[in-house]
């Protein structure tokens, strides 16, 4: 496979040329023009944040993204699927009250915002992939019934695949409930009960009533657990722990498989911005420190060239002082690991894009072009 186009630029602006006007010449630039976009419904999957967090994107970047389909004869619309965890995005009431709150509404953004898989989680189309992993992949009807695919993407770090960025937005973001379970169903975590203070936090945080209370002192119903992590990342002791012999790995190759599967058979673009990287999913109803600089907005067909190419400038980045990498570093000043793998540890993120690139998603190798 030859190698992929990546477009980008800078978060620098001047008097004649703010960042929305950049973003709209980095789209042109990358040739989002040469897809039919005439009378065609397209699907632009963004993450509108969890109630609380800060660092999702704008809806000011949607908006450029959305008048361009509108510009060139297409019939936008935002979306996202449900949450495994309970939160502020649980169902579509739900999701769309924080989208709302977060600024992601027809009239800021431009169109409309349609949750991909209905009401509760449950409307989805099963798309035969037949991968090693994925044989029929549950995706939000929505957005497979879209003519076109568009990805605009957080970049940022994640608890569980290291970083997140386009196929983390498209694999496991379009998922329906039942999909989003079968990507992190291996993963078991257990309590640590030396470390457990019987905050109770976790089973605040869980879905399916797995943490349950035994003498002050968290235990983990495994019959219950969907494996999503939820706990592992809310618990302040950091008493829960995943099992990781192959969590992160089988979760990533999962993820990709469901790319695949929301990709193929239609038209697609995808948008990736690197700025307010937090250490945490936008799932998080917070969001800590920026862990490295803002670098800059790319663009590509290609989602796993778009992928790596943002993983190669950010893990060139200082750290931010006072973040959570900065931390890490600190304790580990001899450490020669990447900025995702520094702030968490437990997770790996080169097999997404080493199966991605196996199955026919994309290609790692590109063409870096500067605009």
């Amino acid at each position: 496979m030859s190698k992929s186009d990546v477009y980008f630029t800078s978060f620098k602006a001047t008097p004649s040329e703010n960042l929305l006007q950049k973003l709209h010449r980095l789209l042109k630039s990358a040739g989002i023009e040469n897809i039919d976009f005439e009378n065609k419904f397209v699907a632009i999957k963004v993450h509108f944040g969890e109630y609380g967090n800060l660092a999702f994107l704008r809806p000011n970047y949607a908006r450029v993204v959305a008048d361009y389909v509108k510009e060139l004869g297409g019939k936008p619309f935002l979306t996202d699927c449900s949450t495994l965890y309970v939160g502020s995005r649980k169902n579509a009431l739900d999701h769309l009250d924080t989208a709302l709150a977060n600024g992601f509404s027809p009239l800021s953004t431009g169109c409309h915002v349609i949750i991909g898989d209905g009401l509760k989680g449950t409307d989805d189309i099963e798309v035969p992939i037949n991968l090693e992993y994925v044989q029929n992949a549950k995706i939000g009807r929505a957005i497979m019934d879209a003519d076109v695919f568009i990805s605009l993407n957080h970049f940022k770090g994640h608890e569980m695949t290291g970083f997140g960025g386009a196929i983390k937005n498209i694999g496991m973001g379009c998922g329906s409930r039942a999909g989003k379970k079968e990507q992190h169903c291996d993963g078991k975590p257990n309590a640590d009960k030396s470390k457990c203070v019987g905050c109770g936090a976790c089973q605040k945080i869980c879905a399916h009533d797995a943490p349950t209370m035994v003498d002050g002192k968290i235990e983990i119903d495994h019959n219950k657990c969907v494996g999503c992590g939820r706990c592992i990342a809310i618990c302040p002791k950091d008493a829960i722990e995943a099992d990781f012999d192959n969590t992160s790995t089988m979760l990533n190759l999962r993820m990709s498989e469901y790319a695949y599967a929301v990709c193929k058979d239609r038209p697609n673009f995808h948008i990736s911005l690197i700025c307010d990287v937090s250490p945490n999913c936008d799932c998080h109803g917070e969001n800590d420190i920026p862990i490295i600089p803002d670098i800059g907005m790319l663009a590509s067909f290609d989602p796993v060239a778009l992928d790596q190419a943002c993983v190669d400038l950010a893990i060139k980045e200082p750290a931010i002082t006072g973040s959570q990498y900065d931390d890490r570093c600190k304790e580990h000043p001899h450490s020669h690991d990447d900025c995702f793998t520094m702030v968490h540890p437990d997770t790996e993120w080169k097999t997404s894009l080493e199966h991605s690139e196996k199955i026919g998603l994309g290609t790692r190798e590109y063409n870096l072009i500067r605009i």
